[in-house]
């Protein structure tokens, strides 16, 4: 290669084979390289829920500025199977580069390459059996080539590989490291020689990064937040979150338990908030329905717990690994007899920080159970994101009492009627604060009671939280301009496709405006008032019912002025292919098509 190297604005790259062949280790290693050089990062998974076999893939783009979801076509593919190419085909172009690892032998003419495509075969299974006995060595070795490709330098790849190998032994990082120079051994007999890739990657001093997924991100959050009690069950894609929390909430004095099944972690978690402690669990749909009888309970004792459903195809067992968003009317709807909750939806792993620390104080300062709306993407993609500001987390606790303020009072009621619903709380063992809890309706002692008229205070008491936290939550985030006539409303794992068919619709010619609600539940007027002020507007969501729109509709939103774009079939929507939609189904409303 020869000339002036153009500088990586904007780069896809997939990694496919088999599942086991380490598509995703070579994903994330190129991730902190270019993270590390400045550049933004972003992956996505694409895994079958079993432990080995079939086509996964894993891929990777890289900008200078920040984007949260895949580009529609991929300039790099990576395939440690020729099936992995068939597969991925559509997404390939003329531009296209396809490294291959040609252990097997050359590719058959109908292997899937667009005409014009440039091929590269390397046999790169062959050479780690060789060298280290074992196939898997191959996605070390492969990284290799893929960063002389791109323009990395040997130091920066050397510098990722002691960072990540050296925490599993001296041993592993040997060979992983030896396979690395076996790679570069490779990549020098095939002409991508160092300093001559296809772009100029220079490592220079930028803000700090963070590589996070969601998942982290809420765990991360919950710990800054003093949160001390974490229950789970290991359930795909939540199951990070509890692994997160398993490493690092201990030093801070916390506890994580894995209990036999949902049923206990519910359980488990209703005993840790009635101490008074901050707890969370994280589950996803199956999960969720599991815990519906404790989450009644949280309702009935006023009990302050978090709540994460990191959200995934179904019914039943459905597509465990596959994006979708659901569990929209479970979370809202969710549990027998009628009590308040929240439930909030964060777009971006930083996002996903701050809103667990509000669900947090949330959950304690109203005493109600706290959703978190995750997907899986949103729950498992890694992001760069700014560094985690917490000088901008507050803690409040709510109404809290202590000894001191005990003494004051003639008499303590842990269900004492007030006139936002909010009962003062007193901690276990505290002088003078003994109180009942139950499952059944109760008075302002705690004690059973089917009177009427206490049920109708009673239940009027804990309805008018809703109206009474109205001023605490989240609002809504507008991106663009607040006068364009077509509008977008998305959240989780939409928000990043949403933000960049924006801007490719406006190059288009048109002004559109993007609400991202932060609070699903209670409906917040300014979502349904979206759908009215706007004369087109395009819910996009991963489910076959519309529940988002359908949720806005019911409480005050312009059904005439909605376009459902629905997404259901656990393949990530793109943002040319949102454009296209968009457009489409404006020229059939008759509006302007530019």
């Amino acid at each position: 290669m020869t000339g002036v190297r153009p500088r990586l604005e904007d780069l896809s790259i997939i990694v496919s084979g088999q599942g086991g062949d380490g598509s995703l280790t070579v994903i994330n290693i190129l991730a902190d390289v270019l993270r590390s050089v400045g550049l933004r990062a972003y992956t996505e998974r694409d895994v079958l829920s079993r432990i080995k076999g079939g086509i996964v893939a894993a891929t990777l783009r890289a900008c200078r500025e920040e984007r949260l979801g895949i580009g529609s076509q991929i300039d790099l593919i990576v395939a440690f199977d020729v099936a992995a190419i068939r597969k991925e085909s559509h997404r390939l172009n003329d531009r296209s580069i396809v490294i291959y690892d040609n252990s097997g032998g050359a590719l058959a003419d109908d292997s899937g390459v667009p005409e014009g495509a440039r091929v590269i075969g390397i046999p790169f299974s062959r050479h780690a059996v060789r060298a280290f006995s074992r196939d898997i060595y191959k996605n070390s070795i492969s990284s290799a080539v893929v960063g002389r490709l791109i323009g990395l330098s040997d130091t920066d790849m050397r510098s990722a590989f002691e960072k990540r190998f050296s925490r599993r032994g001296a041993q592993a990082l040997k060979y992983n490291l030896d396979a690395l120079a076996v790679g570069h051994e490779l990549a020098d007999e095939v002409g991508l020689t160092a300093d001559e890739g296809l772009y100029d990657i220079v490592s220079a001093d930028s803000e700090p990064h963070m590589l996070i997924t969601g998942n982290e991100a809420v765990a991360f959050g919950f710990a800054v937040a003093g949160g001390r009690f974490f229950a789970g069950y290991p359930i795909t894609p939540s199951t990070d979150i509890m692994e997160w929390l398993e490493k690092w909430l201990p030093r801070f004095g916390g506890v994580v338990r894995q209990a036999e099944d949902e049923l206990s972690v519910i359980n488990m978690a209703i005993g840790a908030a009635l101490t008074g402690t901050r707890t969370m669990v994280a589950t996803s749909g199956p999960g969720l329905a599991l815990m519906q009888e404790g989450i009644g309970q949280l309702g009935m004792a006023e009990i302050p717990l978090v709540v994460v459903d990191a959200q995934r195809s179904g019914p039943s067992t459905g597509m465990p690994t596959k994006p979708e968003q659901s569990d929209l009317n479970l979370l809202v709807y969710g549990g027998h007899g009628d009590f308040p909750r929240i439930v909030l939806s964060p777009g971006t792993p930083e996002q996903c920080f701050y809103l667990t620390v509000k669900a947090c104080n949330l959950a304690e300062m109203y005493q109600v159970p706290v959703f978190i709306a995750l997907d899986q993407g949103l729950s498992q993609n890694l992001a760069t994101i700014d560094p985690i500001d917490q000088s901008q987390v507050v803690i409040n606790r709510g109404k809290r009492l202590d000894t001191e303020s005990l003494a004051e009072l003639p008499v303590y009621k842990r269900y004492a009627f007030s006139d936002d619903g909010v009962s003062a709380f007193a901690t276990p063992g505290t002088p003078g604060g003994m109180s009942l809890v139950t499952g059944n309706e109760h008075d302002e002692f705690g004690q059973v009671s089917t009177d009427p008229g206490n049920r109708s205070r009673m239940m009027h008491k804990r309805q008018i939280k809703v109206q009474a936290m109205q001023p605490d939550l989240p609002r809504a985030i507008i991106h663009g301009a607040r006068t364009a006539e077509i509008g977008f409303i998305g959240i989780g794992m939409t928000h990043g496709v949403i933000l960049e068919a924006q801007e490719i619709l406006a190059e288009r010619g048109f002004s559109v405006q993007y609400h991202q609600p932060q609070t699903l539940w209670p409906m917040l007027d300014e979502t349904p008032a979206f759908t009215r002020d706007c004369r087109c507007v395009f819910v996009v969501e991963y489910n076959a019912t519309a529940q988002l729109a359908k949720l806005i509709v019911a409480h005050g939103g312009e059904n005439a002025h909605i376009e459902s774009i629905l997404v259901f079939d656990g393949v990530p929507l793109r943002a040319e292919d949102l454009v296209q939609k968009v457009i489409e189904r404006l020229d059939t409303r008759g509006e302007k098509v530019a």
